[in-house]
């Protein structure tokens, strides 16, 4: 099958000036221009479209997406693959939040007693989804699945007060760094403070340091 602008436009809802935009910027270049001018896309420009989308909806960026498709080891079906896993934590994760909702409702109705824990469950999950969307592949090469299912593994068994001191902890690693670079001496008594803080902001999460 061979599409026009429009036609592409309308059975993969996005605009027309999207796909223009996407041609100027060397992301998606449709397969020839015909006699008229117009742009002519093919099924393989579908493909590249789809895993465009697909990343996408992942929050990715346009430049890193087109680093990753125009990579001569890009491979397709590995992609879509991992295009699975990702969609398949986020259906996980939606519906540990959903019962989480459900539960909530019974416990402030009367008809449930919910732990500290359960109440955090479904945000523990997001927060170790949204590590694997931005990190998964990187670190996993670096440390090994094992090292990262353990990490994934203490997040999952956090209490409340972990939670919450992490929650805590993060907005004082970020202040105090940022209050350390503007004094811009790396072996100043702040600085050492960061890097404690940080110290104690990994251990939350890695077995360990």
């Amino acid at each position: 099958m061979e599409y026009t602008v429009h036609k592409l436009s309308e059975i993969a809802g996005v605009s027309e000036r999207t796909l223009r935009y996407y041609d100027q910027i060397g992301l998606l270049k449709p397969n020839k221009i015909n006699a008229s001018g117009y742009r002519i896309y093919s099924s393989n420009e579908v493909d590249v479209l789809q895993q465009i989308l697909f990343y996408k909806e992942l929050g990715i960026e346009l430049s890193s997406i087109k680093k990753i498709i125009t990579n001569p080891k890009f491979d397709y079906t590995e992609s879509l693959k991992k295009h699975l896993l990702n969609l398949e934590q986020k259906k996980e994760n939606l519906e540990i939040l959903i019962n989480n909702v459900k539960n909530t409702i019974l416990s402030k109705e009367g008809d449930k007693i919910m732990s500290d824990k359960e109440k955090f469950e479904g945000f523990k999950n997001k927060m170790i989804e949204e590590n694997e969307e931005k990190y998964g592949d990187e670190i996993r090469e670096k440390y090994g699945n094992e090292e990262i299912e353990a990490s994934n593994r203490k997040i999952k068994n956090m209490t409340k007060e972990d939670y919450d001191k992490i929650q805590k902890l993060s907005l004082e690693v970020n202040e105090t760094l940022k209050l350390a670079f503007e004094q811009g001496d790396p072996t100043s008594e702040l600085a050492m403070k960061a890097c404690k803080l940080h110290k104690e902001w990994l251990t939350y999460f890695w077995s360990s340091y």
